[in-house]
């Protein structure tokens, strides 16, 4: 068991470290993506939810005349603004979207910087990039299923686990990195189990196809099947013949009294100004630990309800529970945090298993400034994997205020500046020592998440002490985060400038041997 332990996290570490850290960020994914549109309005007391609906009935229409489809989902206490969307003509044969953001209160169309935002982290964590997406899917499966082995096989070889909670020596090298790691693990345990058998949950369908295969033969019920999983109702088509679209504003009213106030997530219209018109008002995930879907459906012509949908069987619902358990879109402030902090805690429980080999490994040799080959492409990975993706991810923020804002296929760019930032940081791990490249790295870190607040400050009109003084947390809060997480990758960085390995013989001959060992890193 320890040997199961120490290989699946060896072997995928590094993809692991990056999964958890750009999921843990995604739990606050509307924060950074509102922070890198700094246009779009600050955060506002909520306007009415069935005015806002009425206003963006009237907005769409107008911006998509025609349209067969069009959505929006309403602001919350999260994102002040209207992202909406609507299906375009088919050009080539394709079928295409167009999308937009609006005011909520006046239904006018704002301008902001085309951006990844906080989704480029929220779908790389899952899909990566520059892949198919179904190969990101597949690695990321494979990645978690590791994951999950590790975590049972490190209960397993784990004796002492709840001893190893209160345990932590610090200053002790080796021994000092083992206690963190053992700490972190049992921590936050119950969540990291969690959250990696409900994310291969999540995708059990792409892994594991064949139940579903097996169970529902038909298209109809292949139909039953998606209904069940989805709040998309496939509309009927046009008769040709205007009518106009029934108050919005009455429908989501009536979906408040069945749901409660604020209960109202996202609306779709389809074939609106048609007699064949149909409204579908889908209730949110905000307060609700499920996922499943949950709507109400009306006749867009006569505002009269003809269909809900306020359950799901008990398979779906098994499933919908799961998902929201993994996504935490159901939390509140408070929670959102603690999924956060937890999650940050499973990072560094991957980074220091990651860590810790190589730290083990140099305590054993003979002569610590004469690595094998195996150890020091571990820990040129480790640099790489672990300060290097910090200094990618505060370079994509850079990115969004330095690039111009008219620049062509600008939010692509930002997605590539974080990689080519990434790979330089393999390659400054490479041509470097490896204690000097760890120190560099973190001070990089350090200066780059420090230094973003004082580049607002000259890039947009919300600097933090505005932000502090108008009480718009949402831009605030990521700054002041910015500066949590800036000091910590400078403690980091002390440490490991002050740290002195101490060259010890090896306690067996195994351990000269090439990536024969435990689980992996360097003495950051």
């Amino acid at each position: 068991m320890s040997d199961l332990h120490i290989w699946t996290g060896l072997l995928v570490g590094w993809l692991l470290y990056a999964m958890f850290l750009t999921g843990t960020v995604s739990y606050f994914r509307d924060e950074i993506s509102g922070w890198m549109r700094p246009e779009l309005p600050a955060q506002q007391p909520l306007p009415d939810a069935a005015t806002v609906a009425q206003t963006m009935a009237g907005a769409m229409a107008a911006a998509a005349p025609g349209s067969p489809q069009w959505s929006f989902g309403l602001p919350d206490a999260r994102n002040p603004t209207v992202d909406a969307f609507w299906r375009v003509p088919a050009v080539d044969g394709r079928r295409g979207f167009e999308r937009a953001t609006f005011d909520a209160v006046s239904g006018r169309q704002v301008q902001a910087r085309a951006t990844g935002g906080g989704d480029f982290f929220y779908r790389f964590h899952f899909n990566f990039h520059y892949m198919p997406v179904l190969w990101g899917r597949w690695l990321a499966g494979f990645c978690g299923m590791f994951m999950l082995v590790a975590i049972v096989s490190g209960v397993v070889t784990h004796k002492k686990i709840f001893i190893d909670f209160f345990t932590f020596r610090w200053g002790k090298g080796q021994r000092s990195w083992l206690d963190a790691h053992n700490m972190l693990s049992v921590f936050g345990l119950p969540f990291h189990f969690m959250i990696t058998y409900s994310g291969l949950i999540t995708l059990m369908l792409l892994y594991m196809p064949w139940g579903g295969d097996a169970a529902f033969k038909s298209q109809a019920e292949r139909r039953a099947m998606n209904a069940a999983l989805s709040a998309f109702v496939q509309a009927g088509k046009p008769t040709g013949q205007a009518a106009p679209l029934a108050p919005v504003a009455d429908m989501v009213r009536e979906a408040e009294v069945r749901w409660g106030a604020g209960s109202v997530g996202r609306i779709t219209v389809h074939h609106g100004g048609d007699a064949a018109a149909r409204v579908t008002v889908v209730r949110s995930e905000v307060g609700r630990v499920s996922y499943s879907p949950q709507y109400l459906l009306f006749d867009g012509t006569t505002g009269q309800l003809v269909g809900a949908k306020d359950h799901v069987g008990p398979a779906a619902e098994t499933r919908g529970v799961l998902y929201a358990l993994h996504l935490g879109r159901f939390s509140d402030t408070t929670t959102r945090w603690l999924y956060f902090l937890v999650s940050l805690a499973g990072t560094a429980m991957v980074g220091t298993g990651l860590v810790m080999w190589t730290v083990k490994r140099r305590a054993q040799l003979p002569d610590p400034d004469k690595p094998y080959l195996g150890l020091r492409l571990v820990e040129r990975l480790n640099i790489a994997a672990i300060a290097g993706l910090s200094i990618a991810m505060a370079s994509f923020l850079w990115g969004n205020r330095l690039l111009p804002t008219t620049m062509t296929a600008r939010s692509e760019w930002e997605i590539h500046l974080f990689f080519m930032v990434w790979a330089a940081t393999l390659l400054h791990a490479v041509l470097r020592p490896a204690r000097r490249a760890w120190i560099e790295q973190l001070w990089a870190a350090t200066a780059l998440l420090a230094l973003l607040p004082v580049l607002n400050v000259f890039t947009t009109e919300r600097p933090l002490w505005t932000s502090l003084a108008q009480g718009d947390w949402a831009f605030a809060g990521l700054e002041l985060t910015l500066l949590a997480l800036a000091a910590l990758h400078a403690t980091l960085a002390l440490r490991t400038a002050r740290h002195q390995p101490k060259a010890r013989p090896a306690r067996r001959a195994a351990a000269a041997r090439p990536l024969a060992g435990d689980a992996v890193g360097e003495g950051a």
